[in-house]
């Protein structure tokens, strides 16, 4: 199992660390393989925008991806690495 990973990029951040409201782009999976895997299935992809809905108390998220609303653990959360989203930039 890979430890936690803390990004010192500027910009970048755990998925655990967003906040609320707040839409981000995922930079990378940290996690084990078949976690990983199972991830990318459900559309966490690198590249792909993610709202954070909502924070429970004990550290759980609740994210939007692709249309759909999945719940993330803290242990999973804190292994994706994502970027803020940068707003006004046309793609």
């Amino acid at each position: 199992m890979k430890d936690t990973f803390i990004s010192e990029k500027k910009g970048h951040m755990t998925l655990f660390e967003a906040h609320k409201g707040g839409e981000y782009t995922i930079r990378g999976l940290y996690v084990e393989e078949a976690v990983t895997r199972r991830l990318q299935a459900l559309g966490l992809n690198e590249g792909t925008t993610v709202t954070v809905l909502n924070r429970k108390r004990q550290g759980a998220l609740i994210i939007q991806v692709r249309g759909t609303r999945l719940a993330l653990g803290r242990h999973l959360s804190s292994n994706i690495e994502v970027k803020e989203k940068e707003q006004g930039v046309c793609q």
